[in-house]
């Protein structure tokens, strides 16, 4: 099954201020979630965050995070945030 990425308006921005390089490292990880979503670790209460729901995929060597969740019913993946993962910043945006 083939899922279509939909970017939330704060990972598309969060998306847009990465370096080409990493921008490309992360497509080539949503082009991975799409054909197998279940690929990424699943998150829960991540410090305290509650990410019940939400998955996350690693880039450019761990170094980036891609949190996102499952829509089954309308076959979507929703890209809540991308970004790194110093001081646990990506997961706060994400929840």
């Amino acid at each position: 099954m083939l899922y279509k990425i939909v970017l939330k308006t704060e990972a598309d921005e969060e998306l847009a201020e990465l370096s080409n390089r990493e921008r490309l490292l992360v497509f080539k990880q949503l082009k991975k979630i799409a054909t197998s979503a279940e690929l990424g670790q699943v998150l829960g209460n991540k410090a305290g965050l509650n990410l019940s729901g939400c998955r996350k995929m690693y880039a450019d060597k761990k170094k980036i995070r891609i949190v996102y969740t499952i829509l089954e019913d309308e076959i979507i993946i929703e890209v809540i945030a991308i970004g790194k993962r110093d001081e646990l910043e990506v997961y706060k945006k994400a929840a």
